[in-house]
């Protein structure tokens, strides 16, 4: 999944928001320097990558998109998903709107700067000024997206052509999140109920 829902499915305390949304930017950073909440967000953020990686459905939806993606289809779905949570939102989390919930998000990236990794510390002013995480509802802000993606890859790929692939398959890519999300969302319920 990516940065929506992996905020989205967080639990309510911000530094479990913050640990979600760092389980893409660990790489070289020192985790034992985090606070526990972090870290554990850190792992929430993990099991639900490997929950969703081992979904039928979620299989199903990466080999709707072209070979030609290959193993970029993964990220393409993860992009698609977080377009669909945004146009779902009030079915699946009625109590708050996007909007009020993205700035949340914001404000606790601003109060645990000290924290953050430095790529992330680079994209949080645009991520915030742009409201990245509410505008995934929007098919030409998935296309921004993308070709920001694509940008920083080192060898070039055919990414930031993927929103073609959400218009050409956007009804059967929207019921595949629509049977996916609830389980994914029930997944990570169940573990912050066990204190995973």
């Amino acid at each position: 999944m990516n940065y929506l829902a992996h905020v989205t499915l967080a639990g309510p305390s911000d530094e479990a928001v913050l640990g979600n949304l760092l389980g893409d930017f660990v790489k070289g950073l020192d985790r034992d320097g985090l606070p526990a909440a972090v870290r554990d967000g850190i792992a929430a953020h993990h099991a639900i990558d490997r929950f969703t990686d081992l979904d039928a459905t979620v299989v199903r939806a990466r080999q709707r998109l072209d070979e030609r993606y290959g193993h970029m289809r993964r990220v393409l779905v993860d992009v698609f998903f977080d377009h669909f949570l945004a146009r779902h939102w009030s079915r699946f989390r009625p109590d708050v709107a996007l909007p009020a919930f993205t700035r949340r998000v914001y404000g606790v990236l601003r109060s645990h700067a000290a924290l953050l990794p430095p790529r992330l510390a680079r994209m949080r002013p645009r991520m915030e000024a742009d409201d990245w995480l509410a505008s995934y509802g929007d098919v030409d802000a998935i296309d921004r997206a993308l070709a920001g993606m694509a940008r920083r890859l080192r060898r070039p790929r055919p990414l930031a052509d993927g929103g073609a692939e959400l218009r050409a398959r956007y009804a059967e890519l929207e019921a595949d999140f629509l049977e996916f999300f609830p389980r994914l969302d029930a997944f990570a319920r169940g573990r912050a109920c066990a204190g995973a």
